[in-house]
């Protein structure tokens, strides 16, 4: 039986070769509905492209390396949810491109390597992960600096290629939703001057929103450890040894949150008729809290799209793109 060729799937596309070669390298520039007509006419003759051959006369490799930055202390299941579930809609977003993905995760210098597309061994590069891992950003810094084919998530320095999400409006969005709830007290919960920017805008968008609506947003920024969930039960302990007054919280982060919340529960605080609490990220975990956590949850399939696209397109903005976010409305905050 005479194997099936680009050339039958051309014809029965009615596209030229070059089209169905482009459309399986993952080439940019191919209209939706001329990347479907050929995929269908590809899955209706059964064909398989021959990839290495492609690769050859495209010198493309077919693959995107994603590197995960952990902690040097943390075991693969310590890793952040959002993090993971940001790589499956990097890895998703890659597939519907035509591309493979290379997950690597490091946390020392022993295994630190971001040279994937100088190497061949990848076409593009994205970096994820923590932030408090300043060796690890210390390494990647320059690639990402210099490199067009090399995007990271959030906001680790200056210059870099980044995609993140829409911090200022996600800070902007819990403001609106706890002023609207009655909440007139509100208190932000982050470390905004740490290496990770983006809790610095998200505190920016809370509070400039705040001072609009007739309020003011108290921050409480110095913690001491590097544990988010535990951040956030220090804040509350700090709260009540300064006597400071507050009917709400916007963290900077659902782990921060979620140890806020524990902690308050346990001094007796009723939430959220006593305090209200607002998270950031969006995280599987907050819908099952006691009471379930109102929380900024960023489009991460948008986000997905987006980093694999700044990667692989030819022609990109210059700005940084932004992930949409929404507000998820829950218990923590139905005061009325």
């Amino acid at each position: 039986m005479r194997k099936t060729t680009a050339w039958d799937v051309a014809e029965k596309a009615g596209v030229s070769q070059s089209t169905v070669s482009r459309v399986f390298t993952g080439a940019s520039r191919i209209s939706e509905a001329t990347r479907e007509r050929v995929l269908e006419a590809a899955r209706s003759l059964d064909y398989l492209p021959d990839k290495r051959a492609s690769r050859l006369r495209s010198g493309q490799t077919g693959v995107i390396a994603v590197v995960l930055i952990i902690r040097a202390e943390d075991r693969s299941q310590e890793v952040n949810p959002f993090t993971y579930a940001l790589l499956g809609s990097v890895c998703r977003a890659a597939s519907a491109r035509g591309y493979e993905t290379l997950v690597s995760f490091q946390s020392s210098e022993d295994n630190f390597y971001g040279r994937y597309v100088e190497q061949r061994d990848a076409d593009a590069m994205i970096v994820l992960g923590t932030t408090q891992n300043p060796r690890a950003w210390a390494h990647f810094r320059p690639i990402l600096q210099e490199s067009d084919h090399s995007v990271c998530w959030g906001l680790p320095f200056e210059e870099a290629h980044s995609v993140r999400s829409d911090n200022r409006l996600g800070g902007k969005l819990a403001a609106e939703h706890l002023w609207q709830k009655g909440y007139r007290k509100p208190v932000f919960l982050g470390p905004i001057e740490s290496a990770q920017r983006q809790f610095n805008e998200r505190f920016e968008g809370f509070s400039q929103a705040m001072k609009e609506l007739g309020g003011e947003a108290v921050v409480m920024r110095d913690l001491s450890t590097n544990d988010r969930f535990e951040q956030g039960r220090e804040a509350i302990a700090r709260l009540a040894v300064s006597g400071q007054t507050y009917d709400s919280i916007f963290a900077a982060c659902d782990f921060i949150a979620l140890g806020a919340l524990e902690a308050l529960v346990e001094r007796g605080v009723s939430i959220p008729q006593e305090v209200g609490i607002v998270g950031y990220d969006g995280l599987a975990a907050t819908a099952h809290a006691n009471p379930p956590l109102t929380t900024i949850k960023p489009d991460l399939e948008e986000a997905g799209r987006q980093l694999v696209a700044r990667v692989l397109d030819e022609e990109t903005d210059s700005a940084a793109p932004l992930a949409p976010v929404e507000l998820i409305a829950r218990a923590s905050t139905a005061r009325n």
